[in-house]
């Protein structure tokens, strides 16, 4: 049976040590720290100086379509625990990276689990251990991620209900999450873990304490959302 004795949070598209560092105290699992094009995006320099104030294993590097060198680079300068790959990237890259990794992908209908299968069956068996989690984000034509949106996540739900997610890696569910719908959304899904960020913000990469707090005591709340 689904178990729902701890879901995991991750509050993404952090820029501020401070904020990030007050983040991990207040409960989160993990914070993303986003170097794509985006407005939330951090250099190496920026990302390190976040990493220094949070204990190992806290922060995320996210990234869209970099090569296995330029995440390794980040990696080598940072304390990134896991590589978080959200644009189209190949599924070799994961012998590469020097880290574990979550790959995303945006879902817009129930072919979602047929590109999620197909990526780790192509993903080198040596490496697929490597493979931590599998991000489902909304999927949108004009960005990879953070568009505030939610999707059907019935699409997740009946999937698993046909045994379909059986013996992938951990779900971890974005987009469009808030302090009002997460409950909701975990009841659905029955993810491992839940990824805020504009849902919880004041503007692009200033988070909204309070939302933060209110989105982390929800989530906690769903030990019992069966």
């Amino acid at each position: 049976m689904y178990s729902m004795e701890h879901v995991r949070v991750k509050i993404c598209g952090l820029t501020m040590p401070e904020q990030a560092r007050a983040i991990i105290e207040m409960g989160a699992d993990a914070i993303g720290l986003i170097f794509a094009e985006s407005k939330r995006q951090v250099t190496a320099d920026q990302a390190a100086a976040i990493t220094d104030e949070l204990p190992p294993g806290a922060a995320v590097g996210v990234f869209v379509d970099s090569s296995a060198e330029q995440i390794n680079a980040i990696a080598g300068k940072t304390r990134l625990a896991c590589a978080q790959l959200h644009g189209n990237e190949p599924p070799e890259i994961v012998a590469k990276l020097t880290l574990p990794c979550v790959k995303a992908f945006r879902v817009r209908n129930g072919s979602w689990l047929e590109e999620v299968h197909n990526w780790l069956a192509s993903v080198p068996e040596p490496a697929r251990e490597k493979v931590m989690g599998i991000m489902l984000d909304t999927f949108s034509p004009a960005a990879a991620g953070g568009t505030g949106e939610a999707f059907n996540w019935d699409l997740v739900s009946d999937a698993r209900a046909a045994g379909g997610v059986n013996g992938l890696p951990p779900l971890i569910l974005a987009g469009g999450l808030d302090a009002t719908n997460v409950v909701g959304a975990i009841a659905t899904v029955q993810p491992w873990g839940v990824d805020a960020s504009s849902g919880v913000e004041t503007e692009p990469g200033v988070k909204d304490m309070e939302k933060v707090a209110a989105f982390l005591t929800a989530a906690a709340a769903c030990k019992s959302c069966k």
